[in-house]
């Protein structure tokens, strides 16, 4: 925005304007190439400067400093106090009330044995209370995770037919996942899942919440022969195909305690402090309907139970790993996208919890630490994990201080594996599957969509085609397209950048957009444009052919009008952060083309970078003229007036 000037132009047909002082525009000070790569670099992968806090220590301190960077238990761990320690006890048995449930639930909908989600519990959560920096994420199995994980892998391996090879697969995948996500972290790459905007996440998250509820339909209506596939008209054509096989115990039941956990759900929600109300409304459905089966003998009646699980700690899995062989490619491509779901999950998680506490949680380190924890996992029997929001929700409205909620939850796990197994013997499948709706029908947040319709409704065709991609065609492939989608507007934005007629604000020495301000008006003589993009080979193109579209229906209007033809194009390059050579062409083409109809090309505010690279190229100074650089768009007018008039005159 141009400062108003004390003495002001009027924009007239007189073309009265009442001269400014003209300000020289200074080229940026010299640096190096080397200087330049170093700040460039510093920008693309540290933004936060995370080294500042090392600057003047002493080199025992910058040790210290460093050990509490890669280790944030190192950092809160001396000051933590019986205090919080009971804050933490709460929250963490609270937590683990649910993570018991769900990490049954959420390894039957990976396909995988029940006793891995509780590993999974148990081992993951330990690694992130020494590596995370978020003091409310609840760490544990997740249900997109496992449905992707699921999913992908049956495509090529049965877990009925060959359970063995795909439980060697799926530790494969969270290797795999791990390593990539702890890629990202440590060479600074957090900005990749970036990629996966607001609208893309809402779409996908709806429409994975539906895909893991219809799938929950076996469950929940005692299905024996359920399709493999997880799309929507598949899943419908099975369940009303097979009327024959849905058991009455099994679908009151299972409406029983859906009903109970949406209750229980509602409550808390309604009434926040009331949060143990649906923390442990799902391990009281387990404990209930596990006594109903085993009084009554109900899995003799058609209701299927999880049967015995196995007791004990994490068998070590690291031999299971598989690093070659023809399903290296299937392990790597679930391993990819698997990891950048959970992670987006688990930061996005973390960065909610942390904005409400007023406190900062580190993405890249976040990276490190969820992507650690997954390889530590896959060699412990465990599967991806991440920060579930419900569980990360539990957590905070329990009161958690620091990640100890996280280890008194790994330990209630552990006490589980140990002492509890037999209990969960006769649990019916069909309360896990209610248990699995309940937690997934959060994901479905409207409110948010109907926002994105208010605000953009690119970003909400983009959240439709992630949302019918996923219940249409598949999980996967619904994210790819919405992601393809996303970088189309990207592309779109890149390279048809946003070009406006800027006019004068009476009385002032201001110019803005002629579209959005009704008042601003046309200076006789002056085109004046403001390019609000980069300029690179891209859309340079572009920018040729709208720029001249520009001067030709300037010349019809004034033509119609009978006035001044055009005699100055000034170009507005204050948003143009940054220039290519292409982009340097292109300036000196329009320039050359303007000469050739007697009128100059003006360029204002040129910023750092792309003046610099202008007063390279322009060894003749056919572009850089000072007579043709101007500071603001206001002083380049007043300067050129008189310039204008003696022209103008001549044309007479």
């Amino acid at each position: 925005m141009e400062p108003n000037a004390s003495n002001s132009m009027q924009p007239d047909h007189c073309l009265e304007i009442t001269p400014i002082e003209v300000h020289k525009v200074v080229p940026p000070p010299h640096r190096s190439t080397i200087q330049k790569l170093k700040s460039r670099l510093k920008e693309t992968f540290f933004p936060d400067d995370p080294l500042r806090q090392f600057k003047g220590q002493p080199l025992g301190k910058k040790w210290i400093l460093a050990a509490q960077y890669f280790f944030p238990i190192l950092q809160w761990g001396p000051n933590y106090s019986f205090k919080l320690f009971k804050s933490d006890i709460v929250s963490g048995l609270t937590i683990a009330s649910l993570a018991i449930p769900q990490g049954i639930s959420y390894a039957k909908l990976a396909s995988l044995p029940p006793i891995v989600g509780l590993y999974s519990s148990f081992v993951p959560p330990l690694v992130y209370a020494v590596l995370g920096s978020s003091r409310d994420l609840a760490v544990g199995p997740v249900s997109i995770a496992s449905l992707i994980l699921g999913s992908m892998l049956k495509q090529e391996v049965s877990p009925t037919n060959d359970p063995l090879l795909f439980l060697q697969l799926a530790f494969s995948s969270t290797f795999f996942a791990g390593l990539f996500q702890a890629s990202l972290g440590l060479l600074r790459l957090g900005f990749i899942i970036d990629f996966l905007s607001k609208a893309t996440l809402i779409g996908f998250m709806a429409g994975a919440a539906i895909i893991v509820s219809l799938q929950q339909l076996k469950s929940l209506l005692g299905i024996t022969h359920f399709t493999k596939q997880m799309e929507l008209v598949p899943v419908l054509s099975s369940v009303f195909h097979n009327t024959n096989e849905w058991s009455w115990q099994t679908v009151l039941m299972g409406f029983c305690f859906l009903v109970f956990l949406l209750l229980a759900r509602h409550v808390s929600m309604k009434k926040p402090k009331l949060f143990w109300v649906s923390a442990g409304a799902p391990l009281v459905s387990v404990i209930l309907s596990t006594i109903l089966v085993f009084a009554f003998k109900a899995q003799r009646h058609g209701i299927s139970v999880i049967g015995k699980l196995q007791e004990g700690l994490n068998p070590p899995s690291w031999n299971m790993l598989h690093f070659h062989g023809s399903y290296l490619g299937l392990v790597v491509k679930t391993g990819l996208v698997t990891g950048i779901i959970s992670l987006t999950e688990g930061i996005a998680v973390g960065r909610t919890f942390a904005a409400l506490k007023n406190y900062q949680v580190d993405g890249n380190k976040e990276m490190m630490a969820i992507g650690l924890m997954n390889v530590i996992g896959s060699t412990t029997s465990c599967y991806v994990t991440t920060g579930a929001f419900s569980r990360s929700a539990v957590n905070h409205n329990a009161g958690a201080k620091t990640a100890v909620s996280n280890i008194i939850m790994s330990v209630t796990v552990m006490v589980t594996l140990l002492f509890l197994m037999p209990l969960f013997q006769y649990t019916p499948n069909v309360v896990l599957g209610a248990i699995i709706v309940t937690a997934v029908i959060g994901l479905i947040d409207i409110p948010a969509a109907c926002q994105i319709w208010k605000i953009d409704k690119f970003d909400f065709i983009v959240m439709l085609c992630a949302f019918f991609g996923v219940i249409l065609v598949s999980v996967q492939d619904g994210l790819a397209i919405a992601v393809g989608i996303s970088i189309f507007k990207i592309l779109l934005q890149v390279t048809r950048p946003k070009t406006v007629v800027l006019g004068n604000i009476p009385g002032t020495d201001i110019f803005r957009n002629l579209h959005h301000y009704k008042e601003a008006m046309r200076i006789p003589g002056f085109l004046i444009l403001s390019i609000e993009a980069p300029i690179n080979f891209a859309n340079t193109t572009y920018l040729k052919e709208r720029i001249v579209r520009w001067i030709y229906e300037y010349e019809t209007e004034e033509d119609t009008k009978r006035q001044s033809s055009i005699h100055f194009l000034i170009l507005d390059l204050s948003a143009v952060s940054s220039i290519d050579t292409s982009g340097v062409s292109l300036l000196k083409d329009l320039k050359k083309a303007l000469e050739n109809t007697g009128a100059e090309l003006v360029l204002v505010n040129p910023v750092g970078e792309v003046l610099e690279k202008l007063q390279r190229a322009d060894d003749v100074r056919d572009v850089m003229s000072p007579e043709a650089l101007y500071l603001t768009v206001g002083e380049a007018v007043a300067a050129l007036s008189s310039t204008m008039k003696g022209r103008s005159s001549s044309h007479v």
